[in-house]
């Protein structure tokens, strides 16, 4: 698995603790890469260097000596196997990047990435950040600190996703250039013909879904990526993005929400009993207003579609209701399958007019 995090490292290889607390000392958008393993119960992780080794380099067959070449082309292959390999009989997955949320330590990062990928069948792309609430704090002080590390780490989200971005682009433009090359020989005066071909050849040339899901305060740091004006991180990179309990204001949410671009749909996620969000709302001290993942009103977004988990069999007051106890509900489990693998779900979910939400059927 691989993790992409602005934590302070400690040292470059051994147990989840190696990545620190803090956001790095060279400043909160300084970039580590980590590949991390599990043996029997316990994680390995490996701090890679800048410049890769020449037997990484013959490992995935590039020229380039800079880390992030070979681990996109680590991620590739496996999204792909044949993109090393022509004949290779593995099914590719889709990735699915990640962004956690209020205080997660690595290892929980970790076990979670590692539940996403057991249960839904994708590659797992974390981006893990400082969220320990400032370590000994507590309470609405805790609180209060993820919130500026969320606010910290703004920066290093937008370099995340604005090279998986430009890995796209430089993977698919080469390959595009030749099959319109084949378009326009092929259907030389038929402009429709020609893409419908295009279309369908670029598929069969990236056979996989990229998709996003921001979990709790990790919507809040993507919100204020949204809303910077010098983010390089808003393009078209995403087929699904999903917003899963959402620590957040509702209030005024479609003003960025409705900035996210996506090939297919930007989800939502709703349960009024979501224990966690309760409890943000009603920090001591705090004039917190209501969160979008758990409010039922002022739904207006032109471009989400809203979905409501509230009362969903075993859902109860989950704040993380992609893995345990609500996977026995078939529906449930169905529905994130579904939006993590780059599939539009609508035709399953009961549309209700009066609220602008779905409900799971």
């Amino acid at each position: 698995m691989i993790l992409v995090t602005n934590r302070q490292p400690k040292r470059k290889t051994g147990g989840p603790k190696i990545l620190g607390q803090e956001p790095n000392s060279n400043g909160p958008h300084e970039l580590r890469i980590v590949e991390a393993v599990k043996r029997g119960r316990k994680w390995k992780l490996t701090v890679l260097d800048d410049k890769i080794s020449d037997e990484m380099k013959a490992e995935v067959g590039i020229d380039n000596k800079h880390v992030v070449n070979y681990v996109a082309k680590k991620i590739l292959e496996r999204v792909n196997p044949k993109i090393l390999n022509p004949k290779s009989r593995r099914k590719g997955r889709n990735l699915l990047v990640f962004v956690h949320g209020f205080n997660n330590d690595v290892e929980d990062v970790l076990e979670r990435s590692a539940g996403l990928a057991r249960n839904y069948g994708v590659e797992v792309l974390a981006f893990t950040w400082p969220s320990n609430g400032g370590g000994t704090l507590t309470g609405t002080a805790s609180y209060k600190s993820d919130k500026r590390d969320a606010k910290a780490s703004i920066g290093a989200l937008d370099r995340v996703l604005f090279e998986i971005g430009r890995r796209m682009d430089m993977l698919m433009s080469e390959s595009v250039k030749k099959i319109e090359a084949m378009a326009r020989e092929k259907y030389p005066d038929n402009r429709e013909k020609r893409a419908v071909f295009i279309s369908e050849k670029c598929d069969e040339n990236c056979p996989f879904t990229i998709n996003l899901m921001t979990h709790s305060m990790g919507t809040y740091l993507y919100k204020h990526l949204l809303l910077s004006t010098a983010s390089e991180g808003k393009g078209l990179i995403f087929d699904n993005v999903i917003l899963a309990a959402a620590d957040t204001n509702n209030e005024d949410h479609a003003r960025w929400v409705d900035q996210i671009r996506a090939r297919r749909r930007v989800y939502i996620t709703i349960n009024e009993d979501d224990r966690a969000l309760q409890v943000s709302r009603l920090k001591t001290g705090e004039e917190q207003r209501a969160r979008l993942g758990h409010y039922p009103f002022n739904l207006h977004s032109q471009h989400a579609a809203y979905v409501q988990f509230t009362d969903a069999t075993k859902v109860k007051n989950s704040h993380a209701y992609f893995e345990g106890e609500p996977l026995k509900n078939e529906k449930v489990k169905r529905f994130f399958k579904m939006v993590f693998n780059g599939r539009r779900v609508e035709k399953h979910l009961k549309y209700d007019e009066a609220s602008n939400t779905f409900r799971l059927q």
